[in-house]
């Protein structure tokens, strides 16, 4: 992978909590045949500065995995604790097992504190054997930097005891500086991230209007965006489009899409008609740079 402070983000899922179609539910959007209208829930895989970053890893992270032959990470961000963001982290026991060293996860420090409950046999101190080997690093809205590479821990299974550790040098040391931006879902504080050109928020509905200061001169901005009028934790079709425009990226897209919105097609013709800025629905699969 060639290094570059430009980034380039892969859409792994663009629905809302319950996905599209939601269980059960006939509506036009939900029984649509377009692939555009199938969306796993929201997560990004994004490729900057020599580094493969995850951003959320709710419960449909297997599958996204496996759909884009994701065979490594460098980190796993995390925007804020719900489910639909953090459900699948257990998986991360595959990565474990084939590239034989833990997952750094980067997260606020609540986040942190409700992985530990969730799931607290991947920080027993006696792990049962095969529980998901992670290293947390906590953040905060401050620009941070990531590391990969140097000293790593290296795990080696072993059957009937699980992993042991050893620490050896691995090169070359890689970084890349990420700019977070807080934003409010609901009273809940959460994270978005600017990496480089691009930068990609979800779960909000409200964003501070310091933090705008960072999200000048974008390339690519992704917003959440659930449905039209209020909405007590996302950004509104009407609200995603009054951020975009004030954000003023090259392009915007739209992410977190609920059946409450149109199929995706007729969602594409409406924004196309926005004169004064560039805004589209985003869909899995959707790769932009």
């Amino acid at each position: 992978m060639m290094e570059n402070s430009n980034a380039r983000l892969t859409f792994l899922g663009s629905g809302t909590s319950q996905g599209v179609p939601m269980i059960g539910c006939g509506c036009k959007v939900c029984k649509s045949a377009d692939s555009k209208d199938k969306r796993l829930r929201a997560s990004v895989l994004v490729d900057y500065m020599g580094m493969r970053i995850l951003v959320d890893a709710g419960p449909d992270f297997r599958q996204q995995m496996l759909s884009e032959d994701v065979t490594h990470l460098d980190a796993i961000l995390l925007t804020h604790n719900h489910k639909d963001h953090t459900g699948g982290l257990d998986d991360i026991r595959a990565f474990n097992y084939h590239e034989h060293k833990a997952v750094h996860i980067w997260c606020e420090e609540y986040v942190e504190e409700s992985l530990r409950q969730e799931y607290s046999y991947a920080f027993a101190q006696n792990k049962y054997p095969g529980a998901p080997e992670w290293n947390v690093h906590r953040i905060g809205p401050e620009p941070f930097t990531l590391v990969s590479g140097g000293e790593e821990e290296i795990i080696e299974w072993h059957s009937g005891k699980g992993y042991e550790h050893t620490v050896k040098e691995v090169s070359p040391v890689r970084t890349a500086s990420i700019i977070p931006i807080r934003g409010m879902h609901y009273k809940l504080p959460v994270l978005g991230f600017r990496f480089g050109n691009i930068a990609y928020c979800t779960d909000m509905n409200y964003i501070p209007e310091e933090e705008f200061l960072k999200l000048r001169n974008l390339d690519h901005f992704v917003i959440n965006c659930v449905k039209r009028g209020p909405h007590i934790s996302h950004f509104s079709l009407e609200e995603a489009v009054a951020v975009c425009r004030k954000v003023g990226a090259k392009h915007s897209w739209l992410t977190h899409l609920s059946h409450q919105l149109p199929c995706h097609e007729d969602l594409r013709k409406e924004l196309s008609n926005i004169t004064d800025c560039c805004i589209s629905p985003a869909w899995d699969g959707l790769v932009i740079e």
